[in-house]
């Protein structure tokens, strides 16, 4: 695969005949609908010869809500080791809660392209948020700790899921200790059983590192209690804050250097995001509220707006301005150059794999260049 960026002037046609390539096949990589319009500065992946060359394997996990596009789904499953099914819930009592959209299908079509379904577990409350008063009392009461680990088990052996896959976040910092147990807990009990344990880990650059989102999350504690990890390296750029690169690569580094001096290589999964973000301008604190979107939409909205999309050196990730109905706005997303930035550290920091959040929107281009890299391991 090669990787082209759109100069002035440019034709679908002009790049395909310069590639010896086909537009269509170009065009539909890239998710580019007829009659093929292109924004300057836009990423292209292209397949090109060559030799065969030796790819490293790597484990690769997507989440998904049970609500997928049934398309994207089938499309996305033959580039994943896992699909994490996102998410289940419980209450203070231990009683396991089903995602509200049946997940039947999805396990089911996962197991059809020989993809394992995870199930993931996370503390929401009834308003979908995350609650850390669930974590406390999970993690400090043991019968009701044990209810749920055995209701998990037999919902895990019902419907066919291989793992767990733990997303706690908001821990309060006296729950640090009390949260690596019951993780230890939850993979003592799952591991006779032929189930694997994750944990999803808020990106660390030390260990000394204050703030809710990261106090209770001790790496060390956590990567020996689980049999792999997570790095939630992303969400630099979010919803509520400032526009920015939502995975800045100088930013995510610094979280896999911290992180490869707490937790073995083997263990580690690099979290990338598969979306991107509008945000409208001036931002103001407190009032603003980013639209979140995914990778090719977003350079839709380029072309429909003429943006021209820049590519930041720092970051390692397009962005572009456009005004619409009087509106100014600021987008940043992810395409193959920034992907291929990420790929890059999973490979020069010898890391297990990846983890994608999350599969919902198409990004076909990433697929492609990911199978292009690594060879992707299956279970």
């Amino acid at each position: 695969m090669q990787i082209y960026v759109v100069r002035e002037g440019d034709s679908l046609d002009r790049i395909a005949a310069a590639f010896g390539a086909s537009a269509e096949e170009i065009a539909y990589d890239n998710q580019i609908s007829a009659p093929y319009p292109l924004a300057v500065g836009q990423a292209l992946l292209i397949r090109s010869g060559g030799n065969a060359k030796q790819k490293r394997r790597v484990h690769v996990n997507g989440y998904a809500y049970p609500y997928i596009q049934e398309s994207v789904l089938s499309e996305t499953l033959p580039y994943l080791t896992n699909i994490s099914v996102f998410s289940y819930g419980f209450t203070t009592s231990g009683s396991l809660v089903p995602p509200q959209t049946d997940d039947n299908w999805l396990i089911d079509a996962a197991w059809k392209q020989g993809t394992p379904p995870v199930l993931v577990l996370t503390p929401f409350d009834q308003t979908g948020m995350f609650n850390n008063y669930l974590i406390s009392e999970i993690t400090h009461n043991m019968a009701a700790q044990q209810n749920l680990i055995d209701q998990m088990f037999l919902t895990m052996e019902e419907k066919g899921f291989v793992g767990i896959d733990l997303d706690f976040e908001y821990i309060l910092p006296q729950d640090r200790v009390a949260y690596a147990d019951f993780v230890a807990n939850v993979r003592e009990q799952a591991t006779p059983k032929g189930y694997f344990v994750s944990v999803a880990l808020a990106p660390k650059t030390s260990a000394e590192q204050r703030g809710l989102l990261y106090e209770g999350k001790d790496y060390r504690l956590l990567g020996a209690a689980a049999d792999s990890v997570l790095l939630m390296t992303y969400e630099w750029g979010y919803t509520y804050g400032p526009p920015m690169a939502v995975a800045p690569i100088n930013k995510v580094r610094e979280v896999v250097e911290y992180a490869v001096t707490e937790i073995p290589r083997e263990k580690i999964d690099l979290g990338i995001p598969n979306y991107g973000y509008d945000w409208t301008l001036p931002f103001v604190q407190g009032t603003s509220r980013a639209r979140s979107i995914g990778n090719a939409q977003a350079v839709r909205i380029a072309i429909e707006n003429d943006a021209r999309i820049e590519f930041d050196q720092i970051a390692m990730s397009p962005f572009f301005h456009y005004e619409r109905d009087g509106v100014q706005h600021e987008v940043w997303f992810e395409d193959v150059r920034s992907m291929r930035e990420k790929f890059s550290l999973v490979t020069e920091y010898d890391l297990r794999g990846m983890g994608y959040w999350q599969i919902m929107k198409l990004f076909r281009a990433n697929w492609l260049l990911l199978d292009d890299t690594f060879e992707i391991s299956k279970m």
